[in-house]
């Protein structure tokens, strides 16, 4: 059965973007740049994968990918409507309308809409790309959190996880630390 991961960038205080979607405070090295690129490709927006080299590069581990609004929207800027043009993107919105066919709106409950995909008889895992809302609301159905923890603070912001009281455990499974001081962490639902 197809996992749920929730692949994230965190702040030491637990936010994944600033107060206005900031995410350019990350302190990314060369070396977790390289290793991202490797590692997981296809978590780099379509924009991005042609600037360092990835486009047509294949999947590793996700074949399809989850987004609230606000997560979606700072593509409208780039321009382009499809950011992921080489996953299937499905943007949880009652109110956006989006004329792209590689593009799918969801307006129904996002538990019902995970379930549905995880079910699909073949597939890679479902890449739950934010934002803190979603990823709550999303919650019982997350499988696998990859952290990436960076050592700043960022005071204020989207955070993690934004939504009712809800104490869920995971396990840490595997760690990984990078030369700025980042550190990956694997965690599944125990």
């Amino acid at each position: 059965m197809r996992k749920l991961v929730y692949y994230i960038a965190v702040s030491l205080d637990g936010y994944i973007a600033g107060p206005n979607a900031e995410f350019d405070f990350y302190p990314v090295s060369d070396r977790m740049a390289a290793w991202i690129n490797e590692r997981y490709p296809e978590t780099l927006p379509t924009h991005v994968r042609k600037l360092v080299g990835l486009e047509g590069a294949p999947n590793k581990v996700f074949d399809t990918l989850v987004m609230g609004r606000g997560t979606y929207e700072p593509a409208l800027a780039v321009p382009t409507t499809s950011p992921y043009s080489h996953l299937r993107q499905y943007v949880l919105s009652s109110t956006l309308e989006i004329d792209d066919p590689t593009v799918t709106v969801e307006s129904g409950d996002p538990i019902e809409l995970v379930r549905r995909l995880k079910a699909e008889d073949t597939g890679m895992d479902i890449y739950l790309c934010g934002g803190g809302k979603l990823a709550a609301s999303l919650l019982p159905e997350i499988d696998e959190i990859i952290l990436k923890s960076y050592p700043v603070v960022a005071g204020t912001g989207i955070p993690m996880f934004s939504g009712e009281f809800r104490p869920t455990l995971f396990t840490p499974v595997r760690r990984e630390s990078f030369d700025n001081g980042t550190q990956v962490t694997w965690l599944t639902r125990a």
